[in-house]
Parts: C-alpha cells; structure tokens; sequence
C-alpha cells in the first residue's frame, strides 16, 4: 500500500497536480468518509477498501490500479478530471474516457 501511495503522490508532485492527502490510518472521519464514498461496485468482497483511492472532490474515481491504468495510456489528467497542461501528452488519449 505504502510504495502505491508513493507512486501516486511523486507522480502528481512530479507534474505539479494540486492535491490533498487524507490519512487513513490516523484519522477516523477520514476513514469513514472514504468508505462512505467509495460506490459499492468498488468495494471489496469482503472488509473496507484500501488506499490509495482517488477523489476529485467527493466524486470517486477510482483505485491504483485504474490510477496505473490511465498513467500507463497517458490519460491522467483525463482520469483525474483535469485539463492537460498544453503541449502535454499526458491526457490526450481517454478525453472522453472513462473512471
């Protein structure tokens, strides 16, 4: 969990994407909050969805693994709800994409 929330967090320092971290561990309205607004199809099976999970606002997006998806397709600022900066290809392709 630790080296995914690592990634997320160089990735959007490295691309100067504003953000705010919400620890888990150490606060219990954030947790709830977070279980709360995490849509039930993303939920695991069993027990409370881990971190990292991303948020634009209260909107949920999705996961790491839907995080790694969109960065590996150049689609972060599209995943993330965001307009790529100009002449950045990071974006370009899931414009209409999904999360």
């Amino acid at each position: 969990i630790k080296k995914q929330q690592q990634d997320v967090l160089g990735f959007l320092e490295a691309n100067k994407i504003e953000f705010e971290e919400k620890d888990i561990a150490a606060n219990e309205e954030n947790r709830k909050w977070m279980r709360e607004n995490v849509p039930e199809d993303s939920r695991p099976a069993s027990g409370n969805p881990l971190p990292p999970r991303l948020f634009n606002d209260s909107r949920y997006l999705g996961d790491y693994d839907a995080f790694f998806e969109a960065r590996e397709n150049n689609a972060v600022y599209a995943f993330l709800g965001l307009t790529a900066p100009p002449g950045s290809k990071v974006g370009e392709h899931l414009l209409t994409g999904s999360c």
